[in-house]
């Protein structure tokens, strides 16, 4: 995709490069799958620094993803 390797361009290494389109790629699947990038990013890593098993890796896959109810008690 021509706009990615534009924007990469300046990623400053091959290395800043790699991690900025892993970074834009996780936030367009979140855009797809209807959810929103900050609280998917912010949950999934307070799940990873809490415990979360690798096993059970599919739980914190974007289109797995189920936010919480603004009507949870």
């Amino acid at each position: 995709m021509a706009l990615t390797r534009k924007n990469a361009l300046f990623a400053g290494n091959e290395g800043g490069a790699e991690n900025w389109a892993m970074l834009a790629s996780l936030v367009a699947t979140c855009k797809m799958s209807g959810v929103n990038p900050v609280d998917y990013i912010s949950t999934t890593l307070r799940a990873i620094l809490d415990g979360h098993p690798k096993a059970r890796i599919e739980e914190l896959m974007p289109w797995s993803f189920a936010q919480p109810s603004s009507l949870a008690t």
